[in-house]
């Protein structure tokens, strides 16, 4: 048999909660029905929720941890010399990124072949991306990309004023089209289209905002453990705590929903142009994110925090032989709640693809449950994620129960998904839950005692007051301070020393 295509659709920031066809008010008709003709994985997390580390794992198929980054930071080199794409080129596939990695430098192309970048911190180097080129040629500069001129991290919706070609989000998927369509149909393709939104800014066009403008998406869900100073009034358009004015945070939503439906109407076009053509009908297609986003629940916003806002992402595969027929099946969906997490996409793809699986690969193949098979190995996901003196989040889950742990403050949370989804009821004060607390936290104990080196754990319990650096100093092995983004030298400066680099 013919080795199939792969096709990885990535977004940023898409929460896992956010599809039509898990009972949302987004529209999303065309994901839905990519679900309803393949799998959806129910308990699939970020294991380390912010940009740059989760992306580390989808390349390497290890944690972040192993990737030696535990946080986020720019500007420092991707080295990685085993990669996902990198083994299927060497299987005999050909590789194309189109859209956004979030490597440094940013056009590392790391065993991609093709690479056409979409890429908002053109502040990194001073060079356009392909898209902004491509933007500043079709307009002689008088169309801005809104993330290239706010703050990537607010939360006001911006309406996109032009053309809707012109988006990113539909260079994207233009872009990805005219790469399937010129691909060398002599060998099998592996695909990453990335796209940038619904990552803020918020600036869908209008007419994908309008579906959503009297859509009430109801209040924040805040529970009976948050931290007072979570439930202060924030005036920050780009917060990561505090509470936002009702009707800004209901408008923010709602743009972040018209992103949603604007990705979604593109992920439409490219499905439609596979299902139709000869060369391209042997695909296998995943929808992915990097990681989700709070949205203002518990008072928090963005991610790095251990909630399901922040930590749960979608995961959707289809297989050609696998696909279901809608219009006559009686099925419906299909789901399985095995957790499953960034580290596991390259084993499982490779493994579909018919190429050697690295050994330093720490993750699972994940598609049996397309052929009525078990997943193997794996029982809970370990996740964390250090942000300074903000928190440090340590937190391990099934999808069913999640214990979290703040390193840096000590606070503890057990939440029973399946009866509290919204995570609004600590049970970890209450003597009922002694054991099955227990149970959690050592688990997450034995997890973080095979690395002595982070001083998370003492005299078999967790250490309390205690944080990481984002990343960690194997990471810079080899690394001249030159080939380091100078904001990145001065982060590692104050983890590190002033002498580190030198």
């Amino acid at each position: 048999m013919n080795s199939p295509n792969i096709i990885l659709i990535f977004a940023d920031q898409w929460r896992g909660d956010f599809l039509g066809n898990l009972g949302h008010k987004v529209k999303t008709p065309f994901i839905d029905q990519l679900a309803g003709e393949g799998m959806t994985y129910t308990a699939a997390y970020c294991a380390t929720p912010s940009c740059i580390p989760a992306r580390a794992s989808l390349l390497t198929g290890m944690s972040g941890s192993s990737c030696n980054r535990i946080g986020y930071m720019d500007g420092v080199p991707w080295t990685y010399p085993v990669t996902m794409q990198g083994c299927l080129h060497d299987g005999g596939y050909q590789t194309i990124n189109v859209g956004k990695t979030h490597y440094y430098p940013r056009k590392a192309n790391l065993g991609f072949e093709i690479n056409r970048l979409y890429d908002p911190q053109n502040w990194l180097d001073g060079k356009r991306s392909d898209y902004h080129q491509w933007l500043y040629d079709q307009t002689d500069g008088k169309v801005k990309d809104s993330a290239d001129s706010v703050d990537n991290n607010g939360f006001c919706y911006i309406p996109w004023t032009y053309p809707n070609y012109l988006h990113p989000t539909e260079w994207t998927a233009d872009t990805a089209l005219e790469e399937i369509k010129n691909r060398d149909q002599g060998r099998p393709f592996y695909m990453q289209i990335g796209f940038h939104r619904p990552h803020p800014p918020l600036d869908p066009p209008e007419s994908y905002y309008n579906m959503y403008k009297d859509v009430d998406f109801g209040e924040a869900p805040m529970g009976d453990w948050e931290p007072e100073e979570w439930k202060r009034k924030s005036s920050s358009n780009s917060p990561m705590i505090g509470v936002k004015d009702e009707d800004d945070r209901q408008v923010a939503i709602r743009a972040y929903c018209a992103q949603l439906t604007h990705i979604d109407h593109q992920i439409g076009k490219i499905l439609y142009y596979i299902q139709r053509h000869e060369h391209t009908k042997n695909t296998i297609v995943m929808f992915t994110s990097d990681h989700g986003d709070l949205l203002g629940d518990h008072g928090t916003w963005r991610k790095i925090f251990p909630y399901e806002g922040s930590t749960k992402i979608p995961m959707i595969i289809r297989t050609p032989d696998t696909m279901i027929q809608t219009v006559n099946s009686t099925l419906g969906y299909r789901r399985n709640d095995t957790p499953v997490t960034h580290m596991d996409i390259m084993p499982t793809l490779l493994k579909a693809a018919g190429v050697t699986v690295p050994e330093n690969v720490e993750g699972i193949d994940f598609m049996g449950p397309l052929y009525g098979k078990p997943i193997m190995g794996r029982d809970f996901i370990h996740g964390e994620h250090t942000a300074g003196s903000l928190i440090g989040v340590q937190f391990v889950t099934d999808g069913k129960i999640k214990y979290c742990y703040d390193t840096f403050h000590g606070r503890e949370q057990l939440f029973n998904l399946e009866n509290d989804p919204m995570e609004l009821k600590n049970l970890a004060p209450h003597k009922e839950y002694t054991d099955i607390l227990a149970l959690w936290k050592k688990r997450l104990i034995d997890v973080l005692e095979k690395r002595p080196q982070d001083g998370l754990v003492a005299n078999g319990g967790l250490v309390k007051g205690k944080s990481l650096p984002s990343i960690r100093k194997e990471l810079l092995e080899g690394i001249m301070p030159e080939e380091i983004h100078p904001n990145a030298r001065r982060s590692i400066s104050q983890f590190f020393g002033e002498d580190f680099l030198k």
